[in-house]
């Protein structure tokens, strides 16, 4: 079993919410992934934040580029480990 996480850049909660919840349709993933609020440096409005998903992959199943094209259904990217 590996460690292998994949986070994904969504440019608010909108979308990181909406990516969560669509992950399990197009890829099969059954465990909730972690929404985590990313605020900028020197940044405290939440309006201002990237929001991260971070996806578990223990069975490295997971293509990066097609999570990458994923995420850029929301203006986000997948970043690099």
């Amino acid at each position: 079993m590996s460690d292998v996480r994949h986070v994904l850049v969504l440019p608010d909660r909108e979308a990181a919410e909406e990516a969560a919840e669509a992950l399990a349709d197009r890829f099969g993933v059954h465990e909730e992934p972690e929404l985590v609020r990313d605020a900028l440096a020197g940044e405290d409005d939440a309006e201002d934040a990237q929001w991260l998903v971070v996806l578990r992959d223990e069975t490295d199943r997971l293509d990066p580029a097609a999570l990458d094209e994923f995420a850029g259904e929301w203006d986000g990217w997948r970043e690099e480990p």
